[in-house]
């Protein structure tokens, strides 16, 4: 399979405080993978050390191919640009209007005509369900799971390979979060990137994703599909299953 993403015995330290264990795993072109834990598990941290915010106490991390830690600023830049981050608050700028949230790479980056930009906006958040009737609002006039959607219109609007979601049913009603769930899917059959979900919401994950990596107090317990996941031989999976879903039937995927 082709490989967007290996991690290699990652270990990350933080003022005395061993975050990451030797972590590894590969994440997959086209796959959407999860990382599910609890909170303070080093979920977010993970993503940090891939898009070269954290650099790693020791380890490899290797996005399409690139060893993050070698690369200067400026490739690293570069690397970013096919990659987009859904933040767990959206961390949408209250000041922008919509449109300019959704462009402001462009914006801050490019040349571009205030029409074009515009376009390019809109066509992003149709794709997530939003309107021309959204373009020109502010951050303040629109509700948790519309926010959720701009933030994600933002990151695929510089057309990324690689869609990283931090928590993104975190706050959100359950009959939102499914619908974010289903935009996750629907997006990654659309554009054929890939995505990387990082949850603590066992019902998102068992509904959306390929293939779930089970990390605990920054150490990984578990990697497989969602058939190998649910029927886990690990007396920790099992336990987190069962706190987080009770019964486990009710979320398979016909």
């Amino acid at each position: 399979m082709d490989t967007l993403v290996k991690v290699d015995n990652l270990h990350f330290q933080i003022q005395g405080r061993h975050i990451l264990k030797d972590v590894s795993f590969e994440v997959y072109r086209g796959e959407i993978f999860t990382i599910l834990g609890g909170s303070g598990s080093g979920k977010t941290t993970i993503t940090k050390c891939i898009v070269g915010l954290f650099r790693p106490t020791s380890g490899k991390v290797e996005v399409f191919g690139r060893d993050i830690s070698k690369l200067s600023p400026i490739e690293l830049d570069e690397v970013r640009k096919s990659i987009g981050y859904v933040f767990q608050g959206a961390a949408l700028f209250d000041s922008l209007r919509v449109w300019e949230n959704v462009v402001f790479y462009q914006l801050e980056h490019g040349k571009h005509e205030e029409t074009y930009l515009k376009q390019l906006a809109l066509e992003k958040l149709r794709m997530v369900g939003l309107s021309e009737e959204h373009l020109d609002l502010y951050p303040s006039e629109l509700s948790g799971g519309m926010k959720k959607r701009v933030g994600i219109a933002r990151a695929i609007a510089t057309h990324p390979e690689l869609v990283i979601y931090d928590e993104p049913t975190s706050g959100l009603d359950p009959i939102t979060s499914r619908v974010i769930d289903e935009l996750i899917r629907s997006l990654r059959d659309k554009t054929g990137s890939t995505a990387l979900v990082v949850s603590h919401d066992l019902v998102s994950a068992f509904s959306i994703s390929d293939r779930i990596m089970i990390i605990r107090d920054g150490q990984v317990v578990q990697i497989g599909r969602v058939e190998e996941i649910m029927n886990s031989p690990i007396e920790f999976v099992r336990e987190f299953l069962k706190k987080g879903l009770g019964d486990i039937q009710a979320v398979r995927r016909g």
